[in-house]
């Protein structure tokens, strides 16, 4: 396999969130032409990927984004999902979505795995339009709002976790980031049992990063490097990596774990807002383990070089849900092979020398925090 309800907190406060928040992101980046003009560069697709438009028949409607809609419908004889992507009413705005169309449909088709949802085909004329396997479970975000105020058993919780993080695995091993990982996105099988990845509308190859938009992906769920202090100007470029995909997936493990809107209270700017400029994060429950707190926290830490990888998330992960069941008595966990050892009585060790190494200081910060708010109180 290749791999609730939004409260304002004062107009003064909001108002200056507000400003900060948009003069401080990037504009879509985009190449200058000889004459001084922007412009979209050209991305083609491969006539292989394109499917028969003849054989498409598209029916209800099953859900509506920024950039498309959603559409059950039928390819040939066979049941699919079918996202109709906006053409744009001026020119320069259908050649960047013409572009970004083109960006989708290229990595759909080049990453498969169980835990992303198959890339079926696409078309150009007379709509742009990419066609995907049907999964007739709802989105994550649905779910968890369906069965609030409880939350997943703890089992379900980190096995959907795993499934996120082994999506995610794949697309950073393919050199693409994903940009706005969160539940909407995530889309449950079935049976209700594992979630697939669901829209690449917002990837981009990691390869170009430095010419990407800071403004992408959703407030609430968005890494704070994605944002400056210092306003930018058109044109300036940002720099970031596939570590603010660790820092969204840091926020949707909490959700997982909690079943609760993060930044409740807040709207998306205020959060965004308090998030960059203010290092708040979701309050992370006492009831939560030590293990699962840290894997949080070091995803959302403030430096992104600092954070794990997705296969170091998978590794410590699978390390506590180990610890659930009694542990095998067959054989002993390799110390090459993972990144935590179990004791006899089933309890979670520290982590490998490897992995000490670059999160040991993460440890010490969260234990001071800790202990002073431990002394405040």
């Amino acid at each position: 396999m290749s791999c609730s309800s939004e409260i304002s907190r004062g107009g003064d406060e909001d108002e200056h969130e507000k400003h900060v928040l948009r003069k401080s992101v990037e504009v879509e980046s985009k190449s200058v032409s000889e004459n001084g003009s922007i412009a979209e560069p050209r991305l083609s697709i491969d006539e292989t990927l394109l499917v028969d438009p003849k054989l498409l028949f598209i029916g209800a409607k099953i859900g509506e984004g920024a950039h498309g809609k959603v559409y059950e419908g039928r390819y040939g004889d066979r049941i699919v999902a079918i996202k109709v992507l906006h053409r744009g009413s001026t020119s320069d705005e259908r050649a960047s979505l013409e572009a970004r169309f083109a960006r989708e449909v290229n990595m759909m088709s080049r990453v498969k795995h169980e835990n992303l949802v198959k890339f079926i085909g696409a078309c150009k004329d007379p709509l742009m339009v990419i066609v995907t396997e049907l999964l007739p479970g709802m989105s994550l975000r649905k779910y968890l709002v369906s069965i609030r105020p409880n939350q997943l058993d703890i089992h379900v919780a980190l096995s959907f976790a795993l499934d996120i993080a082994r999506a995610m695995e794949c697309l950073h091993a393919n050199g693409i980031i994903h940009r706005d990982l969160k539940p909407d996105n995530l889309l449950l099988t079935a049976n209700q049992k594992s979630v697939k990845l669901a829209d690449f509308g917002l990837a981009r190859e990691e390869s170009v990063t430095e010419m990407m938009t800071a403004e992408t992906g959703t407030y609430r769920w968005m890494a704070p490097e994605l944002y400056s202090t210092v306003t930018l100007r058109q044109g300036e470029k940002k720099h970031y990596n596939n570590k603010v995909d660790v820092y969204s997936f840091g926020i949707v493990l909490w959700e997982l774990l909690t079943n609760r809107m993060p930044f409740e209270g807040m709207s998306n700017l205020q959060a965004a807002y308090a998030a960059a400029f203010k290092q708040e994060r979701p309050m992370v429950p006492e009831d939560i383990s030590p293990e699962l707190a840290f894997i949080i926290q070091s995803c959302w830490v403030e430096d992104p070089n600092l954070r794990p990888s997705f296969s170091q998330i998978i590794r410590m992960l699978n390390a506590f849900l180990f610890t659930l069941s009694p542990p095998p008595s067959t054989s002993l966990p390799d110390p090459d092979s993972t990144e935590a050892t179990i004791t006899s009585n089933g309890t979670m060790n520290e982590l490998s020398a490897r992995t000490r190494g670059k999160f040991g200081f993460l440890r010490q910060l969260f234990a001071a925090k800790k202990t002073k708010n431990s002394q405040s109180q």
